[in-house]
């Protein structure tokens, strides 16, 4: 009996013992067939050295500053040297403290779960993720549904957690952690986050600030310091508490740190609506859509400018950015549009000018149709004409665009379309002449709710087109500064019909001598007439050409008065060509593109060619100074004092027939701005020349702008005069002296 409990006993233990042994074999081939990718998706070598994720593309100025990003998601990668220790000291105290040793899997962490959580069921004993295995979860997500399959993919995390430390150290395994997570806000990764949050890199980042972030990793909506600021303060001192009972932060910073309000006052959201340069960022991706599509990555792949992570690098300078987007919101907000508005009330709300009701109506069907509202109705739900204007007549909850902050209102979207239509608009780009580098790009007031692009749009130049005329007079006729010609009424036959005959906007030395330098200070018509009678339309856009302009023009003698329509870009970089000693250089935006590692892709350098001679740009500027000095762009110097910064200034006003068309263009020797002002359309405008002159609307944008420019001593802008010519200049530019020497030889110029 003795001797059968005994082999009763031993056949026991055996078989516990073979249990015991099968189930770490079972383990084991568990866990190696799972590793090998045998029971289910594994990820490979290559996939673990380079994890992929949905980086977006960085737009970066040329003083790296980031103006955006171009993605599916906005995520940008840092590397562990650009994180500050704050973040780190935050994360492993709240997420994982004894990460420094294990891993990928923390045993300690796991039997706290499985004894409190599990069986004793305490939900507050916390969980048993190692920063690695969430790292693991975020490159490769969970695919399972359902109990059984949550617990399946857990095992999987552990295996590439393991994998994931035997292939990184601990610092990349953190900075890639950081790249991977969801902040919220748009806001994927910390690079992104700490920019959208604070402004600020990843490197700046305070420990309070540093706190706050990282207390958002637990639940990035709940605790958000924007939606939910008393969940976000309480969970920022869960995190510095964390930080504090792990020796991270002494007594003394813990309680002055606990103290700290939240602070989010620079909070800025990072969308494509949203930020720096947003009508150049548009430009930039419609631009990539293209380059994405003659280059491929080292796959074969074509570059996915969403999701690749490329960099791009532009000529623009923020600080200059900044000054330029300020200088329209300062005039249009206060100046221009307010006194729209108040012309448009004894208007009775009319934005309209010098068309009928059924051409007002016919604008109002276009925009329509150009509306996202309109697109979704039509094409995605199939709606009919008859059934879309009837939704747009009725009044819907909305939030509409004024210069004193966002409206919630309730508006049909059709009376929103005519409540668009009252906002003046701006055009303005800044070109560097040497280079051609674009330094300032603002298409329109505002991107979320203006998005069509009035930098490259045509619109008539007006007067800004006489530069191109007089640069003929100069290069082709051989004239002077100082040459006197007549400032008396001219008459083309044209188009085969009865004379035209331009006007001058005053009656001043009318039917006197007048030198072409007085003549373009005060935008005489009846001197282009005459210039262009001397010469002809093609010579005129033979030279127009020459310096950059390829929007088409009539070869017609209107064209001496500016009917042309060219875009702000196109006129920017013509104007440049004067300060550049006549070289003209194409203005462009990008300087290189690099992949998402820094390796250069492609770069970028302007096309250059000889437009017009040293000698005929230089005295095309002393030209231009005069409208400055004493034309009609004089109010630069007794308004907006720019000769308080003793800068050499060269310009030209613009205006075109009825007020719709507003521009002024201004050279320095470091800086040639082009910029437009006026309505949607052209029937949009003032019906008096007071507010509806380039001199009103356009010049004082410049006026603001240059002036931050000369007083921010960080950008170093050049104060001095234009540079000379190398070849010597055979002509005085003082037209009294002028004058004096040809006073005895017969006139060259009569009526």
């Amino acid at each position: 009996m003795a001797k059968k409990q005994k082999e009763q006993s031993g056949n026991r233990i055996k078989t516990a013992w073979k249990i015991f042994a099968g189930f770490w074999i079972f383990v084991f081939l568990f866990f190696t067939l799972l590793s090998l990718g045998w029971l289910g998706f594994m990820p490979s070598f290559e996939e673990l050295e380079n994890p992929k994720s949905n980086q977006a593309t960085e737009v970066i100025s040329a003083d790296g500053e980031i103006l955006g990003f171009i993605g599916v998601e906005n995520r940008s990668n840092v590397t562990y040297s650009q994180l500050s220790p704050n973040l780190v000291n935050a994360l492993i105290a709240t997420e994982d403290v004894r990460f420094y040793k294990h891993s990928g899997i923390d045993q300690r962490s796991l039997f706290r779960v499985f004894f409190k959580t599990l069986i004793g069921r305490h939900s507050s004993s916390g969980g048993g993720s190692t920063i690695t295995q969430q790292l693991a979860k975020n490159l490769f997500p969970r695919e399972h549904k359902g109990k059984i399959g949550t617990v399946f993919s857990k095992f999987k995390e552990w295996v590439v957690a393991v994998k994931l430390e035997h292939n990184y150290s601990k610092q990349e395994i953190i900075a890639m952690y950081f790249n991977t997570v969801d902040f919220g806000s748009n806001s994927f990764g910390i690079k992104t986050a700490a920019k959208t949050f604070f402004d600020k890199t990843p490197a700046e980042l305070s420990v309070t600030e540093a706190a706050t972030l990282v207390g958002l990793l637990k639940a990035p909506t709940a605790y958000s310091p924007i939606l939910h600021p008393d969940h976000s303060l309480e969970r920022r001192n869960t995190v510095l508490s964390q930080m504090h009972k792990y020796d991270y932060l002494n007594d003394e910073e813990y309680e002055k740190y606990i103290q700290e309000p939240l602070d989010v006052s620079n909070y800025t959201p990072q969308s494509h609506n949203d930020g720096l340069a947003t009508y150049l960022r548009e430009y930039i991706r419609n631009y990539m859509k293209d380059w994405c599509k003659h280059h491929r990555n080292s796959d074969g792949e074509h570059y996915d400018v969403h999701k690749d992570g490329l960099r791009i690098y532009t000529t623009i300078d923020s600080r200059m950015q900044r000054y330029a987007e300020a200088a329209v919101r300062q005039h249009m907000s206060t100046e221009v549009q307010p006194q729209f508005d108040r012309e448009l009330r004894a208007r009775k709300g009319n934005p309209f000018c010098d068309i009928d009701a059924a051409q007002q109506e016919k604008i109002l069907v276009q925009a329509m149709k150009g509306s996202d509202r309109y697109y979704q109705l039509h094409h995605n739900q199939g709606k009919s004409e008859k059934e879309i204007r009837a939704i747009f007549k009725k009044k819907v909850n909305m939030k509409v665009f004024s210069w004193k902050g966002n409206i919630d209102t309730v508006m049909s979207p059709w009376d929103s379309l005519l409540y668009y239509k009252k906002f003046l608009n701006v055009g303005m780009m800044s070109v560097e002449p040497g280079t051609g580098y674009v330094k300032a790009y603002v298409g329109g007031i505002n991107y979320r709710y203006f998005k069509y692009d009035n930098v490259m749009s045509h619109r008539q130049v007006g007067s800004t087109f006489k530069p191109f005329v007089y640069t003929m007079a100069l290069q082709d006729l051989g004239m002077y500064p100082c040459t006197e010609v007549p400032n008396a009424q001219v008459c083309f036959e044209q188009w085969g019909q009865a004379d035209w005959c331009p006007k001058n906007s005053t009656n001043e030395r009318e039917n006197q001598m007048v030198t072409l330098k007085w003549a373009l200070a005060h935008s005489v018509n009846w001197v282009s007439a005459y210039l262009m009678k001397q010469g002809s339309p093609e010579q005129v856009i033979s030279i127009a050409r020459k310096m950059g302009v390829t929007s088409d023009i009539e070869a017609v003698p209107a064209i001496c008065v500016g009917t042309p329509e060219i875009t702000v870009y196109e006129m920017a970089g013509a104007m440049a060509t004067f300060a550049n000693k006549g070289e003209y250089v194409e203005p462009i935006f990008i300087t290189r593109i690099e992949d998402n590692k820094g390796t250069v892709l492609d770069r970028f350098t302007p096309d250059r060619h000889e437009a017009i001679s040293e000698r005929t740009a230089y005295m095309m500027i002393e030209l231009m100074k005069g409208v400055v000095q004493s034309g009609t762009g004089v109010r630069l110097n007794y308004k907006y004092h720019l000769n308080d910064f003793s800068a050499a200034i060269a310009g030209k006003t613009g205006t075109t027939q009825n007020n719709s068309d507003c521009w002024f263009v201004g050279i320095t020797p470091k800086l040639a701005t082009a910029i437009w002002t006026g309505g949607e359309v052209r029937s949009i405008h003032f019906r008096n020349m007071t507010y509806g002159q380039g001199a009103a609307q356009a010049l004082p944008i410049f006026g603001h702008y240059m002036r931050s420019i000369y007083s921010d001593k960080s950008l170093k802008f050049s104060r001095g005069d234009f540079e000379r010519p190398n070849v010597p200049l055979d002509v005085e530019l003082d037209c009294a002296k002028f004058q004096q020497e040809i006073q005895e030889e017969e006139p060259y110029y009569d009526f």
